[in-house]
């Protein structure tokens, strides 16, 4: 189906992940801000339960954090299903045994955050339905999203990286002291995260042995994967953002940002990052020497081309006090909220967050179906 005059943009929020609500503040942002005059909006709302439904514009607008709730996508609307057609995809709603509300579909901007939707997972299905996406496809989705693929990825393309170790399910049912065992080789305190999870769900600070057991159980509680990373003590928390660039040359690295905690604990958890917002500052740009900002934005470009990314990327990087850049994570899908550090950083580097949602949507449009 070849794009109309006003391209038809399926935004998909929501989703069963544990990050349904960031989700969901993040689609606000984006619906709130996208040009309708350049773009018709159709938002599509994934459930808690699974369930794929179309919300109006105006509810997604109405989406927001009341006394610390954040939204989620409502149950009662009837079920929507997504069809391939001989000339294109098109989202529509059960109406009884029958279709109705069937919108063509020319892009779709997928904001689901985790697993089932940042993991490459929906990216496949795009691939099968034949509808042309926002950001990244599925294997490097799929490896940035596994925090232990990622880093083995990292380390085999010469990408700086701490020190840390994974614990993979059959691993820890066989033997748990050889898990502990091995996580002693690395220097407390250690970070124990789920090895799929976002925005800081399931993951705890251990100062000893002694807590490392518990702490692994609680990351398994969000995924049986887990990798336990080696704090880097008194470093500083460094986010660049990276764009694919329209024209076919390298990408475009952002200005580098600083995100700076007030917490007891230092740690940029999901509170920190979703709630009160005293807890956190973002310093945008960051107060860094030139040389260490551009060597910052040179790393976070080469993970960009190491994972083979498309369209958007944020990389989180830790400064150390020699001020040795250490990457810490590359994220396919970043928050996306008008005052999310990946908009904020190019908004420093003079692109609005309505310039830059249509930037990622043209990348999106432009680029072929099926392998590239």
């Amino acid at each position: 189906m070849a794009a109309s005059a006003r391209p038809k943009v399926a935004v998909v929020f929501g989703g069963d992940s544990s990050e349904h609500g960031v989700s969901c503040l993040t689609a606000a942002g984006v619906v709130s801000a996208i040009d309708t005059e350049r773009y018709e909006v159709v938002p599509v709302g994934i459930t808690r339960s699974g369930r794929w439904v179309q919300v109006s514009a105006e509810d997604v607008l109405a989406m927001r954090t009341v006394d610390g709730v954040l939204p989620e996508v409502p149950e009662s609307r009837p079920d929507a299903v997504l069809v391939r057609t001989a000339d294109g995809a098109r989202i529509a709603t059960l109406d009884g045994d029958g279709l109705t509300e069937a919108h063509p579909v020319d892009v779709a901007f997928s904001l689901l955050h985790g697993p089932m939707g940042e993991d490459g997972t929906i990216q496949g299905m795009f691939e099968i339905f034949g509808i042309r996406y926002v950001g990244s496809g599925v294997t490097a989705s799929a490896v940035s999203m596994d925090k232990i693929r990622m880093k083995q990825l990292m380390a085999l393309s010469g990408l700086p990286i701490g020190p840390w170790v994974g614990i993979q399910p059959a691993e820890w049912a066989r033997d748990e002291a050889a898990c502990l065992d091995a996580v002693d080789a690395l220097n407390y305190p250690v970070y124990v995260k789920p090895a799929r999870g976002g925005s800081s769900v399931g993951i705890t600070k251990v100062q000893h042995r002694d807590g490392l057991r518990d702490a692994i159980c609680e990351a398994q509680k969000w995924d049986p994967k887990v990798i336990v990373e080696e704090g880097v003590e008194q470093a500083r928390e460094i986010e660049c953002g990276v764009l694919q660039d329209p024209a076919g040359g390298r990408p475009q690295a952002s200005v580098v940002a600083e995100i700076e905690m007030h917490t007891a604990s230092g740690f940029y958890d999901f509170d920190a990052k979703y709630l009160p917002e005293e807890q956190v500052s973002l310093h945008v740009p960051a107060d860094l020497d030139k040389a260490v900002a551009e060597q910052v934005r040179e790393v976070s470009v080469r993970v960009f081309e190491a994972f083979d990314c498309e369209g958007l990327a944020r990389v989180d990087c830790f400064l150390t006090r020699d001020n040795k850049v250490l990457v810490n994570e590359l994220n396919t899908m970043p928050g996306f909220t008008r005052y999310s550090m990946f908009p904020q950083v190019w908004a420093a580097a003079g692109v609005s967050y309505p310039d830059l949602i249509a930037w990622l949507i043209e990348l999106a449009l432009q680029r072929p179906l099926g392998l590239r």
